[in-house]
C-alpha cells in the first residue's frame, strides 16, 4: 500500500523544512543553498542541479495542477523556476537560471502559489508577502501583531482571499483587494497551528496543529466562519484501534525491557505537518465505493486517512509497519497527488539526514472501504413459519353437535327488539297517512362537510421551516416528548409531568389533557390509523388511549415491567406493540375495543398478549429504539448504554448485527427516515437513520452497510438529551441545542443551514410537520414554537389524499 520510490541521503538534517513535491517532480536543497530536482516519473533520470541562491534555502514549493514551476526561497531571494525550461538549457550547455521575483524579504518558511499560479505568497516572520510569479513586484504586503506566521494559502474559489496561520494559535482571513482582515479567529488550541487545506466541494477550510487536533471550519462569501467539526488524532487512533480489536495502541507504547510483562504506555503528540484531500477516479474500485471525501494527514508516525464527513478513521499506515521503508519518524510532509488513483509523498526525516519519496496507492485503500452485506427496511424474505410476527388471536370455533340427527334449537324470533303485539294501546283510528311536499334540502340544514385543509401533497422542494408563527406556553416543565398525527391535524405533547396534552396542528383552542400516569411521561407515539395512541411513563406503565375518551382503552401495569419504559410505538401496521424496558424489547399483540356496555361496564374488553421478549446482546439497558410502522419492515433499531446499536431481525427473532461505539456517549435519540403518507422518497433514503448523544453531535448511517455517512456537531449539547427529526422529505433534520436555538441542516451538508433563534431556554424536542412545511420545537420551560417555510403548501378541501401508500418496495 505505500512503497518507496526514492531515498535521498542528504549532508544535513532537512526536519521542519519545506520541501517541494509535484506529480512530476520532487526537488530538495543540496549544500544548503543549491537544490536537486529528480523526476518521480522517470527514476533513472539525472538530477537537475539548480544553483542561484547565495542563502541557504528555507521553502521550496511547486505550483497548482501539476505544474512543473518550482519556487525556492532564502534570505536574499526568491526565485521562480521553469523546470522543463531549465532541462532544456542544460542539455543545451546552458546554466540553469530562474526568475527573481523578491529580494531580502527575511527568512521565508513557508510558500504557495495561488491556484492560477500568478501570484506567490512568501511568509516571513509576522509579515506575508504576495508576489507576482512573472517578475519582481510586490503585491501586498500583509503584516500579523500577534505572532509569527506559521502557512499561508490562497482561496480557490475566491482569488481575492488568502487565509495565514500563526504561532499564536490563530488564522486570519485576508482581503487582497483592500488588503484588510476580514475574519480573525478565535484561539483554537495550546499549540500553535501548522498547516492549512482547502475543500472546494464542500466550501470548508481545514487546520491542523501540532498536537494533532483538526478543525472544519465553512468559509462563507462573507468569511464569517463557523466552526463544523474538531477532530483529533490521538482519540480517533484509539476508536480506530479499539473498533480492530487490538488491545494496546499501536503508536506512542514503549515496552520496560526491565520488566518484560509490564507494558508502558507513552503519549505522543502527532503533529499535522500536511493534509491532502483523497479523490479517485470514479472508474475505480475505490471511486466507486468511496461515498465522501478521504483526507490524507501526514504525521510523525505514519499516514492517518480520515473519512471527512463523519470523522471517523479510515486507517492508518506507521513507518514500523513497513519494514523496508527507510523512515521511522517524520520532521516534514509534502503530498501530491498522482495519477492512476495514487499519490506521492515527500517525507523527510525527524533525528536523520534521509529524505524518501514514498507512493501510497488508493486503489488497495478502496478494498478496505468496501461495502460489507447489510440490512434494508424491507423485507427481502417472506415471514418464516415460526417468526413472532406470524402471531395472531386465536378466533372462537362454533360449537358443532356431537350427535348425528340431533338439531339445535333457535329461537322464533331473530331480532334483538321485539315490538309489543299492541293489546294494551289504543286502537289507531288511520291506518296509513302519505308524506307530501317533503323537501329534499330544507333551509336552515346543511349538509356536514369536512372542514379539514389538507396538502395534495408534501412540498418537497419547499425552503426548511425558519419562520416564527405561533408561541405557546404549556406550563413551567420542560417538553419531553412530540409527536404530530399521522395526517398532521394534531400533536401529542408530553410536558414533563404526568400529563398528556393533545393539541390541534394550528395550536389554537385549548388542549385536551389525558391524566393517569404517576410519573413523567418519556414516549408518546402515534397509530398509523390514527384511531388512538400511547403514551410511556417512568411508573413502568403503558396507556393506549382513544381520541374523544378520556379513560385509556388498555392499561399495562408497572407489574409487566421490572424498569420504565423509554420508549414504546405501534409497530407492523399497527398490528404489534413494540416496547423496550431495560434490556428487552417486548412484542406485543393487543385488541381495542371500545364499545360501551352499561350492565358490563367494568369488564375490560380490551387486551393485550405478549408475543415475544428479546434480549441485547450485552444484557444493556436501552436508552432509544425506533422500528417503521408506516410500511412492514422486519428491522428494529435499539440503542443500549454500551454505546452500541443493535439490529433485531423480528423475523427471526434475533439480534442480527450491531454497530459498536456508535458514539462516545449512551445514544438517547434514534430516529429513522420514515417519510410521510404525503410524501414519497427513494426507496434506498428509508435505510437511513440518525442518532445523538450528549457530547458527541449527531450521526447519520446507513442500514445497508452499518456504517456512518456523515456528522453534525454545530449544535451545543453536553447536559440535556436534545432530541433530532428528520423532515418528511428527507432533505432536511432538525436538532434541539442549548444555545435556546434549533439547528436545521441540510443532510448532505456537515454544516448547518439555518440556526432557528428566539427560544427562551433549551430546545429538546423538535418534530416535523408530515402534511406541510412546518417544524415544532419545544423548551425546557415548557414553550412550544411553531416554524413555517417561507413559500407555504398549497392547500385543498379535498381530504381523499390522507390514504397510507406503501412505497416502491423494490431496492
Amino acid at each position: 500500500m505505500i512503497s518507496e520510490k526514492l531515498y535521498f541521503s542528504c549532508d544535513r538534517v532537512l526536519s521542519h523544512r519545506q520541501l517541494a513535491c509535484c506529480h512530476s517532480y520532487c526537488g530538495l536543497p543540496l549544500h544548503g543553498k543549491d537544490m536537486l530536482i529528480y523526476s518521480n516519473v522517470d527514476p533513472e533520470q539525472k538530477a537537475l542541479l539548480l544553483t542561484g541562491h547565495h542563502a541557504e534555502i528555507s521553502a521550496m514549493t511547486f505550483g497548482r495542477g501539476g505544474s512543473s514551476i518550482l519556487c525556492s526561497a532564502s534570505a536574499d531571494y526568491i526565485i521562480v523556476w521553469d523546470i522543463e525550461l531549465c532541462q532544456r538549457q542544460t542539455q543545451e550547455g546552458k546554466v540553469a537560471a530562474g526568475t527573481v521575483i523578491g529580494t531580502l524579504l527575511g527568512e521565508v518558511i513557508y510558500l504557495s502559489f495561488c491556484f492560477s499560479n500568478e501570484r506567490v505568497a512568501a511568509c516571513s516572520g509576522v509579515t506575508v508577502h504576495v508576489l507576482s510569479s512573472k517578475r519582481q513586484d510586490v503585491i501586498s504586503t500583509l503584516t500579523s501583531l500577534l505572532g509569527s506566521l506559521t502557512s499561508a494559502e490562497f482561496c480557490p474559489w475566491n482569488k481575492d482571499i488568502l487565509v495565514t496561520t500563526s504561532e499564536d494559535r490563530t488564522f486570519t482571513i485576508w482581503d487582497l483587494k483592500t488588503e484588510t482582515v476580514c475574519f480573525q479567529s478565535f484561539v483554537l488550541s495550546a499549540c500553535p497551528l501548522l498547516s492549512m487545506l482547502f475543500s472546494e466541494e464542500n466550501r470548508l477550510l481545514i487546520m491542523g496543529s501540532t498536537d494533532g487536533q483538526v478543525w472544519c471550519f465553512t468559509l462563507p462569501d462573507d468569511c464569517k466562519c463557523h466552526l463544523v467539526m474538531k477532530m483529533d488524532l490521538q482519540n480517533m487512533q484509539r476508536r480506530y484501534e479499539k473498533r480492530r480489536g487490538h488491545g494496546n495502541l499501536q503508536a506512542g507504547s514503549v515496552t520496560n525491557l526491565l520488566e518484560p510483562s509490564a507494558t508502558c504506555k507513552v503519549e505522543i503528540s502527532r503533529p499535522v505537518f500536511k493534509m491532502a484531500l483523497c479523490r479517485p477516479s470514479p472508474g475505480s474500485s475505490a471511486g466507486h465505493n468511496m461515498d465522501n471525501s478521504w483526507l490524507c494527514i501526514g504525521s510523525s508516525d505514519g499516514l492517518y486517512v480520515v473519512n471527512l464527513a463523519t470523522a471517523e478513521l479510515i486507517t492508518v499506515h506507521y513507518f514500523k509497519d513497513y519494514p523496508n521503508l527507510s523512515i521511522t519518524t517524520a520532521g516534514s510532509w509534502s503530498v501530491s497527488p498522482a495519477g492512476d488513483n495514487s499519490m506521492v509523498c515527500l517525507v523527510s526525516s525527524l533525528f536523520t539526514s534521509c529524505v524518501v519519496l514514498l507512493e501510497f496507492r488508493l486503489c488497495d485503500l478502496g478494498s478496505i472501504c468496501a461495502r460489507v452485506e447489510g440490512f434494508s427496511v424491507f423485507p427481502s424474505s417472506p415471514l418464516l413459519p415460526l417468526s413472532p410476527l406470524n402471531a395472531s388471536f386465536k378466533k372462537k370455533e362454533a360449537n358443532h353437535p356431537n350427535k348425528k340427527g340431533v338439531f339445535k334449537e333457535h329461537p322464533l324470533v331473530f331480532h334483538s327488539k321485539v315490538k309489543s303485539s299492541g293489546y294494551n294501546c289504543v286502537p289507531r283510528r288511520i291506518m296509513f297517512s302519505p308524506k307530501t311536499n317533503i323537501e329534499k334540502n330544507p333551509p336552515g340544514k346543511k349538509a356536514i362537510r369536512n372542514t379539514g385543509l389538507l396538502p395534495r401533497d408534501y412540498p418537497s422542494d419547499s425552503a426548511a421551516p425558519t419562520i416564527s408563527h405561533i408561541l405557546l406556553n404549556t406550563g413551567n416543565k420542560p417538553v419531553s416528548c412530540l409527536q404530530y398525527s399521522g395526517d398532521g391535524k394534531h400533536i401529542l405533547c408530553g410536558p414533563g409531568d404526568n400529563l398528556v396534552l393533545l393539541y390541534r396542528s394550528s395550536l389554537s383552542g385549548d388542549p385536551a389533557v389525558y391524566t393517569g400516569h404517576d410519573k413523567m411521561v418519556r414516549c408518546v407515539s402515534w397509530s398509523l390509523g390514527r384511531k388512538w395512541w400511547l403514551s410511556a411513563s417512568e411508573d413502568r406503565s403503558v396507556r393506549i388511549w382513544t381520541l374523544g375518551r378520556s379513560e385509556p382503552a388498555i392499561i399495562m401495569g408497572n407489574s409487566m415491567f421490572s424498569t420504565s419504559i423509554p420508549c414504546a410505538q405501534f409497530y407492523y401496521l399497527d398490528k404489534f406493540l413494540l416496547l423496550a424496558s431495560g434490556p428487552s424489547l417486548h412484542l406485543c399483540l393487543y385488541n381495542v375495543d371500545i364499545r360501551h356496555d352499561d350492565i358490563k361496564r367494568y369488564q375490560q374488553r380490551s387486551f393485550v398478549k405478549l408475543t415475544g421478549c428479546f434480549t441485547t446482546t450485552s444484557a444493556s439497558n436501552i436508552t432509544a429504539m425506533s422500528a417503521v410502522n408506516d410500511f412492514f419492515s422486519h428491522i428494529v433499531l435499539a440503542c443500549t448504554s454500551d454505546r452500541s446499536v443493535q439490529v433485531f431481525d423480528m423475523n427471526e427473532g434475533k439480534v442480527a448485527s450491531q454497530i459498536s461505539d456508535a458514539h462516545s456517549r449512551a445514544i438517547h435519540c434514534i430516529t429513522q427516515n420514515k417519510g410521510s403518507m404525503f410524501c414519497t422518497q427513494t426507496p434506498d433514503s428509508y435505510n437511513l437513520f440518525l442518532t445523538s448523544a450528549i457530547t458527541d453531535g449527531v450521526k447519520i448511517w446507513d442500514l445497508r452497510d452499518l456504517r456512518c455517512v456523515r456528522r453534525y456537531d454545530n449544535h451545543l449539547n453536553r447536559c440535556h438529551p436534545c432530541l433530532s427529526a428528520i423532515s418528511p422529505c428527507g432533505r432536511f433534520f432538525a436538532s434541539g441545542s442549548e444555545d435556546s436555538c434549533a439547528y436545521v441542516y441540510d443532510i448532505r451538508s456537515s454544516s448547518y443551514l439555518h440556526k432557528l433563534q428566539r427560544h427562551s431556554d433549551t430546545v429538546l424536542s423538535v418534530t416535523f410537520n408530515p402534511a406541510s412545511s412546518e417544524l415544532l420545537t419545544g423548551t425546557l420551560d415548557g414553550k412550544l414554537r411553531l416554524f413555517r417555510s417561507s413559500s407555504g403548501a398549497c392547500l385543498s378541501h379535498d381530504t381523499s389524499g390522507a390514504v397510507h401508500s406503501v412505497p416502491n418496495m423494490t431496492v
